[in-house]
């Protein structure tokens, strides 16, 4: 089975456009191909319902090479952003597994409502738990120490708010050594947050 290495993390190295792009799809993408192909199955039998899996692509990029990529599992086979979706993704520094809000997804307003109206939903996460509020950006803060109320009223009342939990695996974690350990990681995160993406989705 595919696991990601360090040697992944190093296509971000690689300057320019063109060359960048061709790294991220020789070495990344067949990597979220796989990975993505089983969590979609096991996320849909215990959902009962189809994932499909979307790698992005960058086409709108003309210049910059990109800092990051990403894969999402939506239950819309053509677009993933309008809706709650689990991103596997990677950084420079770290690979991310999201539960994603972004890009002023449907119903947003009541998602975040809904979100702060069960509270408790994220007091049951392990303490591995992190929160990301904007998407293009790879700071990111721990679950148990952000103040969870007031980054969920910025995603509910502005406009551009955004909303990713999840967990990460960094470059250097011994995890990526053991590449079924590290997938059976990636999966629970995704399973324990299936009541928050079954809550975003009844919205």
């Amino acid at each position: 089975m595919l696991m990601f290495t360090e040697k992944d993390f190093d296509v971000f190295k690689i300057e320019g456009l063109d060359p960048r792009m061709a790294g991220i799809r020789s070495t990344i993408q067949p990597k979220f191909q796989e990975l993505d192909d089983y969590f979609a199955e096991k996320l849909g039998e215990t959902l009962e319902t189809d994932f499909f899996v979307h790698i992005a692509q960058h086409r709108r990029r003309t210049v910059y090479p990109p800092e990051n990529t990403w894969s999402a599992l939506s239950q819309k086979k053509r677009g993933y952003k309008m809706e709650p979706h689990f991103q596997l993704g990677i950084w420079p520094d770290y690979l991310f597994m999201w539960l994603s809000l972004i890009d002023n997804p449907k119903n947003e307003k009541e998602i975040a409502q809904a979100f702060l109206e069960n509270q408790a939903l994220f007091e049951q996460l392990d303490n591995d738990f992190y929160l990301s509020i904007d998407h293009t950006q790879p700071e990111i803060e721990r679950l148990n120490e952000a103040d969870l109320k007031k980054h969920l009223i910025r995603f509910r009342d502005v406009k551009k708010g955004e909303f990713q939990i999840g967990r990460i695996i960094r470059k250097t974690d011994d995890l990526l050594n053991e590449p079924e350990r590290a997938r059976d990681y990636m999966l629970k995160t995704y399973e324990e947050l299936l009541p928050l993406y079954k809550l975003a989705s009844e919205q």
